[in-house]
Parts: C-alpha cells; sequence; structure tokens
C-alpha cells in the first residue's frame, strides 16, 4: 500500500465515460456545495466510446435519446459514430467543468463501509501502487461489462488457422484487411456494425452465425429533427425529438411484448423489401425468438442490407464443426474461407467495476441482494449505481440516476443525517423474478453475480422509462423504505442485510 497520503471529498464518482460525466454535470448543478472527483481506470474520457476503436461503430439508440437531456445533440446524423460520440462525452465534460475533477489510470479495486465515521474507503490501483480516497457517497458510474476482456469462447481446430483472429473489444490498430476475406462470428450489434463496415474494402465479408437476430432498419438521419432544428432552435428541438423518440421507443416496445408476432412479421417483410423475393429470410434472419426478448439490432439506412443484396458480403447460418488451415467447416460441411476471422462474441458483464465491498469488515455479495428502484442496493448504505436501460437509450436511465442521486444527497443534508440504507421487507412479502427482462447471452451467463429482483416495487430493475421518470425526479425520496441514520448509528437491522460470509 502506498504511504501516499489519502484524499478525502463528499462524493466520489467511479467512471468518465457518458454516465460518470453525465452524473458530474447533474452533481455540480443540483448539489453546489458537495465536493466530488471522478476516478476512471483509462487514460481518457469516453468510457465505452473510448474503449471500441473497430470499424464503423456507432450507436444503437438515436443520438436524442442517447445524449443527455442537458445538452442538445446538433450532428445531423441521430444514429453517430463512434468518434462523434466521443467528442460529445469530452466536450460535455469541457464546457460544464469537469475535466479538472477526473484523476486517470485509478482503477476501483476495493470499497470498505464504516457506520461508525459514515465514510468509503476506497482503495484504487495505479500504475501498479495502491491509494484510498475517502467519501461520504460512492456513486458508480462504471458500467456493467468488462473492459479488460470481452467474451471469446474456445472452437475446435482454432491452432490449424493460418490467419488472424481478432476481437472487437481489441481491435489492432495495425489490421490491414483490404482485398482479405473475412469471417465474422456473432450476429449480434457489434457483427451487424461489422459487416457492412468491412466489407467496404474486403474482399468479402461472411458473418458466421449459430441463429439470427432480429434487425431493424431506420434512417441515419433524423428528418424530421433536422427540419424543426432550423426554426425552433437547437434546445427547442431537442426536446421535442427526444419527447417523440422516448414515446416511439415506448410504444415499440410494449408492441413487441404484447403482439410479437405481428412486430416480428412486420420486421420481416421490412427485410423482404430491402433484400429481395429470392432472399433466405426465414434461414437467415427470423430468429426463434419474439422482438425484444433480446436487444434489437439497429441498421442505419439498410447498410447490413445493401451489403448482402449487392454480394460483397453474405450470411452462413449453423454451427461450427471446426477450424481448417484457411477457414471454418461448419456441421453442414459448408465452407467459410477467412484471411482473417473476427469473433464478435459479446461481452462479459462485470458490475460495479469489479470491485469487492466490505461494510464494517464483513463482505457484502451484491448478488446476494436486491436493487432498490434500479439505483440503490439492499442493506448497502450511501452507494448508488447506474444501470442503463436494455430495451432503451442507456441515458435514459443515467439522467435521472443522477438527478435522484442528487435529490437524496439534498434530503440527507435537510434531515442532518450522514446515512441512508435501502431496508428490504419481510421475507414472503414479495417474489422472486429476473434482473434483467432479455435473455441475452451476456445475462444469462452472468446469473451468478447480478443481483436479485422482486415482483415487487421498489425492489425490481425497472425498464419504463416514463414512469421511472416521476418516480425518480418527483417522487418522495423518504418513502418509508430508506433508512436515514447518523454516523455510529446502525443504518438497519443487519438480519436484513444482504451480506455473504468471506
Amino acid at each position: 500500500m502506498s504511504s501516499e497520503p489519502s484524499t478525502s471529498v463528499d462524493v466520489l464518482i467511479v467512471g468518465a465515460g457518458l454516465s460518470g460525466i453525465g452524473a458530474a454535470v447533474h452533481l455540480g448543478e443540483r448539489c453546489p456545495d458537495l465536493t466530488y472527483a471522478i476516478v476512471e481506470a483509462r487514460e481518457a474520457i469516453g468510457g465505452t466510446w473510448d474503449l471500441f476503436r473497430y470499424p464503423g461503430i456507432r450507436s444503437d439508440s438515436d443520438m436524442h435519446t442517447l445524449g443527455y437531456m442537458f445538452k442538445p445533440w446538433t450532428e445531423a446524423k441521430a444514429i453517430a459514430d463512434g468518434p462523434s460520440i466521443r467528442k460529445y462525452v469530452r466536450d460535455t465534460a469541457d464546457d460544464y467543468g469537469i475535466t479538472p475533477h477526473i484523476r486517470f489510470r485509478m482503477k476501483v479495486v476495493h470499497a470498505d463501509w464504516s457506520s461508525a465515521d459514515a465514510r468509503w474507503t476506497v482503495t484504487v490501483e495505479r500504475d501498479g501502487e495502491r491509494h484510498t480516497i475517502s467519501c461520504g457517497f460512492l456513486f458508480m458510474n462504471s458500467g456493467y461489462y468488462d473492459y479488460d476482456q470481452g467474451y471469446r469462447p474456445e472452437f475446435p481446430g482454432e491452432a490449424d488457422f493460418k490467419g488472424r483472429f481478432v476481437h472487437p473489444q481489441h481491435w489492432p490498430k495495425d489490421l490491414d484487411y483490404k482485398g482479405k476475406r473475412v469471417a465474422i462470428i456473432g450476429s449480434g450489434a457489434t457483427a451487424v456494425t461489422l459487416v457492412p463496415a468491412m466489407a467496404k474494402d474486403a474482399e468479402h465479408v461472411t458473418m458466421v452465425q449459430r441463429s439470427p437476430t432480429w434487425m431493424v432498419s431506420r434512417p441515419a438521419e433524423d428528418r424530421i429533427a433536422n427540419f424543426i432544428r432550423r426554426y425552433l432552435g437547437s434546445k427547442t428541438s431537442y426536446r421535442f425529438t427526444r419527447f417523440k423518440n422516448v414515446w416511439m421507443q415506448h410504444f415499440f416496445f410494449n408492441k413487441a411484448r404484447k403482439d410479437p408476432k405481428k412486430v416480428g412479421d412486420k420486421l420481416l417483410d421490412m427485410a423482404r423489401k430491402a433484400l429481395g423475393p429470392h432472399y433466405d429470410i426465414d434461414t437467415h434472419l427470423t430468429p426463434s425468438y419474439g422482438p425484444w426478448e433480446q436487444r434489437l439490432c439497429l441498421i442505419p439506412d439498410n447498410d447490413m442490407f445493401e451489403v448482402l443484396k449487392d454480394g460483397s458480403a453474405d450470411i452462413v447460418t449453423g454451427h461450427i464443426d471446426t477450424f481448417t488451415a484457411d477457414g471454418i467447416r461448419m456441421k453442414s460441411g459448408q465452407e467459410v474461407k477467412a484471411d482473417i476471422v473476427v469473433t464478435a462474441t459479446g461481452l462479459n458483464l462485470k458490475l460495479l467495476g469489479g470491485m469487492t465491498i466490505t461494510r464494517d469488515g464483513r463482505k457484502v455479495g451484491v448478488h446476494e441482494t436486491y436493487p432498490y428502484k434500479g439505483v440503490m442496493y439492499a442493506g448497502i448504505p450511501n452507494l448508488a449505481a447506474t444501470f442503463g436501460y436494455t430495451n432503451a437509450s442507456w441515458t435514459l436511465k443515467a439522467d435521472i440516476t443522477a438527478i435522484y442521486v442528487c435529490r437524496l444527497l439534498n434530503e440527507m443534508k435537510a434531515k442532518g443525517m450522514d446515512i441512508v440504507t435501502p431496508q428490504m421487507p419481510p421475507e414472503g412479502q414479495y417474489e422472486e423474478q429476473p434482473f434483467a427482462n432479455l435473455t441475452s447471452g451476456y445475462f444469462s451467463r452472468a446469473e451468478n453475480m447480478i443481483p436479485k429482483s422482486t415482483n415487487l416495487a421498489p425492489w425490481q430493475q425497472p425498464h419504463n422509462y416514463v414512469r421511472d421518470r416521476k418516480d425518480l425526479t418527483e417522487g418522495p425520496i423518504d418513502d418509508g423504505t430508506l433508512i436515514f441514520s447518523k454516523a455510529g448509528a446502525v443504518a438497519a437491522d443487519e438480519t436484513d442485510m444482504a451480506v455473504a460470509a468471506e
């Protein structure tokens, strides 16, 4: 442990990506008397949008909802590329004076809560040395997946392949795929982005998928938004477009859940119209599950369909038998020739940045607890975490989470209290249910680390922005569930704590 003196702030924000920068802006505006710092494990602002550098990287949500509520998105394209989003986040940090508060290359590894002091002692690692930062409130904005390692299954015969393997999460700067044959394993948003982007320069691109994913095409530019911006200005048009798109997302998601066949048929009709009557839609584009049981893949301006139609890319559906020296052999016997194989096989979940937590010396297992309003966790004092929507834009939830945290901090100040802890109702008053509303692989692989959830509000992970916005930004803070107390006091009955023995 380094001998460097500990530093102390009122609020420590973890993560300088889209969520963390937004959290700092809200905190500075709504709680100006509080001191704060941001710790970021990477060397730059941007989070996801700084990490991923693969060809074609772009948003899978429109920027009128993925953007902040307080900073209008003014670019022509609503489905924006990664560099534009990264610039947007960095500009926000500079414009609102956030950048000087960021401490880069500081990875949070442990947080210890002291009830006697009403403080978190957070251990961070930087350049191989460990330091501590003390804070009264810990606000996690580190996303939900592992930045160090993406999901990468092993395939038979990999050692025989003479070409190059690449994972999108660690895209090499020196990769030259011009004139090469490329196979992309996967059918999610990353694969659907890579195929048309790489098809521009590659000899040929093949997307190898076990089963299809739902795809929906929409224009990259929001013509209505761009039109009214000319006459109403950036702020007014942004609010209008944001409202419009939120309700469109809300309507489409609910429609897909209530009538999946009708919505599925509509999506397939759109694909047939784009690809023509002879493309094998049933084999390559018809999933075995309903729309929005997993996140839909967004296709701006039909780009994926265009490269399938012109023959510069194709899809092979089935199971991989083995790798060969010059590509992939499917169990059907079909050969996929490749010089480069991109394993767009998904993400690994990592909640709270992978840090461990102790409360008064006892280990706290987040997977043993329950989310409170999708912001805090039962039995864990003075800690909030941003977890964006799975069925809508991430920042919609990030904005209202930050507003709620600010309201909570101001409520604590008004009450003269140091500690706030969500306390679960007695067992028997609720039923457990899945934490997430999707069946995506990265959630199913992480069942042993994600929190529990219930059928009883507020002990669940909400997925409804329209309802959540009113609750988090206007609803009562002291709702009878939160326990407020002073330093040195026991915030809640230990029998109700979700504390896992080491």
